[in-house]
C-alpha cells in the first residue's frame, strides 16, 4: 500500500503556487483526478485531489457539487483558475467549508498536469521513507531476537518502533514481561499502556486468534488501533498504537514471527543436533525430521540472519546478496527480498528442492515479484481438474467476461493500471472501474495478496475455457481535457465521460 501524500506537504512545494481557501489542511490525497463533469463523482475511488476549472460549474450549483465531491470521498478540490473563470466562483469557499472538504486555488501558470506529477513525487518518497523504516525495524527485531532475553527485548522494540504498547498474551497471562496487569491476560510490555475500554478490546480480539481460527484481527477504540496476531501455542501478540501507518502490519507480523520462532516448543539444541548428525552420518533423513521441508533461494539486501529468523530456522547458507535457506514453515514474503520456494519434500528429495527453490527466484527476478513458488504440476495437479475448475467457477461466478478478462490482465500486470489498459485496449479508467466493480461484486480485498493469488488460480484454471458469448462493450467516451497551459485543449481522447484520473 502506498502512503497517501498530506495536503499540508503539498501546499508547501511552493513552485506550485496553490493557495488553501477553505477545509482542513490535514487531508490525505491517494492520487489525482482531473474532471470537467457536472457531476464526476461516478468517476472517483475516494482520496482524490479533483482538479477542475470549472466549465460546468455554475454558481446555484455549486453546494450540490461538492456535496456530491464530499460523499464520493474526495480528499480535497483544485480549482485552477482562468481560462473558465477568473476567481474561484462565490459561493464555493463556503460549500466547501460547510462540507469539510479543502478547497485549494491553482493559479493560471500551473498546470494540472505538475500538480499530479508533484504528488506521484511525494508518493514515491513517502514510499521510499516507508520501505526504509520497515527494513530498520526488521534489523532492530532481528538484534533484539538475538539478546539473552529475546522475548521482552523484541517486545520492547517492536513497542518503540511502533510508538504503541505491545504484549504477548498467554493463556496464563503475558510471557517475558513486567508490570501490572492490563487485563485478565496481559501485562505492559512497553510503551505506554491504552484505557481499560481498549484493553478489554485488545483481550477480546486477542480470544479471537489465539486459538487459531484466524491468523489476525484488528479493532479501533476511539483514536486508538488495536490489533492481535496469532503465535501458536494458543499465545497472542497484542498491540496498541495510534494512527497506523502503511508498514505497521509489516514490522507487526516479522515480530510476530520471531515471538513464535522464540517461544516455540521444541528440544534445546534441535537444530544443532540435526546438523551434527548430518555431518557424521551423511544422511539428510536421519538428520532432520519427516517435514515437509521448503528449500529456499534468497536474493536481496537485507540480514540473512533476519531472513532466516523470519522463516522461522537457523538453517542457513548465507552468501554476499544472496542466501539458500531450509525451514519447515511454508514460506512468506519477506520485505527487501525476492524468494524462490521450492513445493515441500521429504528430507531424502532435499536436492530436487534445492533446484526447484532456484528456478522459482529466477521467475521471481523476471516477474519482479517478492515470492515465487516451485508451481508444477499447477494448481489443478495438486487439488484435481474438476475440483479446482469448481472452485473456480464457483469463484468468479459474479463476474462477468469483461470483468475477468480485465481482473486477469490486471493481475498479470501486477497491478499497473497503464500496462493493462495498453495491453487490453481500453483507458485506465475504465480498468479502474472495472477492478473495482469486480471486487464489489467478489466482496474481496484486492490489496490482500492471498486474494490476488487465489483469483489468479482460479482465472488460470478458467481461462482455456471458451469464450462466453455476449460480452459488453467496452465503455468509451470523449472528454475535452482541460491542459491548463492558459486555454482548454483542443484535441480530445478516449476516456470515461468527461472525466479522466491521472496517476
Amino acid at each position: 500500500m502506498t502512503p497517501p501524500v498530506l495536503l499540508g506537504g503539498l501546499l508547501g512545494e511552493r513552485a506550485l503556487g496553490l493557495r488553501h481557501l477553505a477545509g482542513p489542511r490535514a487531508a490525505e490525497v491517494h492520487g489525482v483526478h482531473a474532471s470537467e463533469m457536472a457531476d464526476p463523482s461516478p468517476y472517483l475511488l475516494g482520496g482524490e485531489l479533483l482538479l477542475t476549472a470549472g466549465a460546468a460549474l455554475t454558481q446555484a450549483g455549486a453546494a450540490a457539487y461538492v456535496g456530491r465531491l464530499a460523499r464520493a470521498g474526495a480528499a480535497a478540490l483544485g480549482f485552477g483558475v482562468t481560462p473558465v473563470h477568473e476567481v474561484v466562483p462565490p459561493g464555493l469557499a463556503e460549500a466547501c467549508e460547510q462540507h469539510g472538504l479543502p478547497l485549494v486555488e491553482v493559479p493560471p501558470g500551473t498546470p494540472f498536469t505538475a500538480v499530479a506529477r508533484t504528488v506521484g513525487r511525494l508518493m514515491a518518497e513517502a514510499r521510499t521513507r516507508e520501505l526504509r523504516r520497515v527494513a530498520e525495524a526488521q534489523q532492530a527485531l532481528a538484534a533484539a531476537a538475538a539478546r539473552p532475553d529475546p522475548v521482552p527485548a523484541v517486545l520492547s522494540r517492536l513497542a518503540a518502533s511502533l510508538s504503541g504498547w505491545a504484549a504477548l498474551l498467554t493463556p496464563e497471562g503475558v510471557a517475558g514481561t513486567t508490570g501490572a496487569p492490563g487485563t485478565a491476560r496481559g501485562a505492559l510490555a512497553g510503551g505506554t499502556a491504552p484505557g481499560t475500554d481498549a484493553l478489554e478490546a485488545v483481550d477480546t480480539l486477542a480470544r479471537r486468534v489465539a486459538p487459531g481460527s484466524a491468523a489476525t484481527a484488528t479493532d479501533a477504540v476511539g483514536a486508538t488501533s488495536l490489533a492481535a496476531y496469532a503465535v501458536g501455542g494458543g499465545r497472542v501478540l497484542a498491540l496498541a498504537t495510534g494512527v497506523r501507518t502503511p508498514g505497521d502490519h509489516t514490522i507487526a507480523s516479522i515480530a510476530a514471527v520471531l515471538l513464535t520462532l522464540l517461544t516455540a516448543e521444541r528440544p534445546a539444541g534441535a537444530e544443532a543436533a540435526a546438523l551434527t548428525r548430518l555431518l557424521l552420518d551423511g544422511d539428510p533423513a536421519a538428520a532432520l525430521t519427516a517435514g515437509p521441508w521448503y528449500a529456499v533461494h534468497a536474493r536481496g539486501a537485507g540480514d540473512p540472519q533476519a531472513l532466516a529468523a523470519a522463516l522461522g530456522t537457523v538453517l542457513l547458507d548465507p552468501h554476499e546478496d544472496s542466501a539458500r535457506l531450509l525451514t519447515d514453515r511454508d514460506p512468506a514474503p519477506q520485505p527487501g527480498w525476492r524468494l524462490g520456494v521450492s513445493a515441500p519434500a521429504a528430507p531424502s528429495a532435499l536436492v530436487t528442492a534445492d533446484a526447484q527453490a532456484e528456478r522459482a527466484l529466477g521467475r521471481a527476478e523476471a516477474a519482479r515479484t517478492p515470492l515465487a513458488r516451485h508451481t508444477e504440476p499447477g494448481l489443478a495437479g495438486l487439488v484435481g481438474e474438476a475440483e479446482a475448475r469448481a472452485h473456480a467457477e464457483a469463484l468468479l461466478r459474479p463476474l462477468s467476461p469483461a470483468l475477468r478478462e480485465t481482473l486477469r490482465g490486471w493481475l498479470a500486470h501486477h497491478g499497473n493500471w497503464d500496462r493493462t489498459a495498453a495491453a487490453l485496449g481500453v483507458h485506465r479508467n475504465t480498468v479502474r472501474q472495472r477492478v473495482t466493480r469486480a471486487a464489489e461484486l467478489l466482496d474481496r480485498s484486492l490489496d490482500d495478496p492471498d486474494v490476488r493469488m487465489e483469483l489468479w488460480f482460479a482465472l488460470r484454471v478458467a481461462e482455456h475455457r471458451p469464450a462466453e458469448p455476449g460480452q459488453p462493450p467496452r465503455s468509451a467516451g470523449t472528454t475535452a481535457s482541460l491542459s491548463r497551459d492558459g486555454r482548454p485543449a483542443a484535441g480530445r481522447r478516449r476516456a470515461s465521460p468527461g472525466s479522466g484520473r491521472i496517476r
